[in-house]
């Protein structure tokens, strides 16, 4: 099973993309912020890592030569409310796989995910919910 790691403060948007991740069968961890994400890019070594580039306590392409360090293959794609030429350009040649702007649409982020991966979106349906 595929492991995401979601770093970003807002706890709304963690667990709104942790939602529709786990409902097609992937393994989901978050981070609120740089520091507990590197902590959980030791632990939970993730495939992906879903990271806001701009957060209070570290900024994102600080945490991003972190896990670099740490985990140089892990993949990072930027889910990020920054726009800005220069963060992305410096962003990319730190190796990010790709750079989505928020507000996300689940539908490109799922392909994005997938396309890094190498896997087919067809092995990640929606669970099936149990009558209660």
């Amino acid at each position: 099973m595929p492991r995401i790691l979601l770093v970003d403060e807002r706890k709304d948007i963690r667990d709104f993309i942790a939602r529709f991740f786990t409902e097609r069968n992937f393994e989901v961890s978050d981070a609120p912020s740089g520091a507990d994400a590197i902590t959980a890019v030791k632990k939970d070594r993730p495939d992906i890592v879903l990271l806001e580039l701009k957060m209070e306590d570290m900024d994102g392409i600080e945490l991003l030569k972190r896990i670099r360090k740490v985990r140089p293959d892990t993949k990072v794609i930027a889910v990020s409310c920054v726009d800005d030429i220069e963060v992305m350009s410096e962003a990319k040649r730190l190796g990010i796989v790709s750079y989505l702007t928020k507000p996300v649409i689940l539908s490109e982020l799922m392909e994005v995910v997938l396309k890094n991966l190498g896997t087919e979106r067809r092995f990640f349906r929606l669970k099936k919910k149990v009558p209660r």
